[in-house]
């Protein structure tokens, strides 16, 4: 299995209720059960006010990295991370577990 974490960082002056953040949220939640490489996922807010902290984190986890490269590359996913560009930077980090 491989797990797929992604951890987001609004840009400056970028809040959670911007109608932007929350469209890309809506985008990022509704991909469970949409894309049937999916195996394990959540999503959430995050609850740290540490200043190191990111605001938002993904969770999932894919059978394979053939699995993972065809969810990376789905039409709704790119969508998502279209939305994401405008208001937000992200890590990833992709391990076998």
């Amino acid at each position: 299995m491989i797990r797929h974490l992604v951890l987001f960082r609004l840009n400056e002056g970028v809040e959670r209720d911007d109608p932007r953040v929350v469209a890309g949220e809506e985008a990022f939640r509704s991909l469970e059960g949409r894309i049937p490489e999916i195996r394990f996922w959540e999503c959430a807010w995050n609850i740290s006010d540490r200043p190191i902290a990111y605001d938002f984190a993904i969770n999932s986890a894919f059978d394979d990295a053939d699995a993972l490269r065809r969810y990376v590359e789905h039409p709704e996913h790119r969508a998502g991370v279209g939305l994401w560009r405008a208001f937000a930077t992200w890590v990833i980090a992709d391990y076998e577990f």
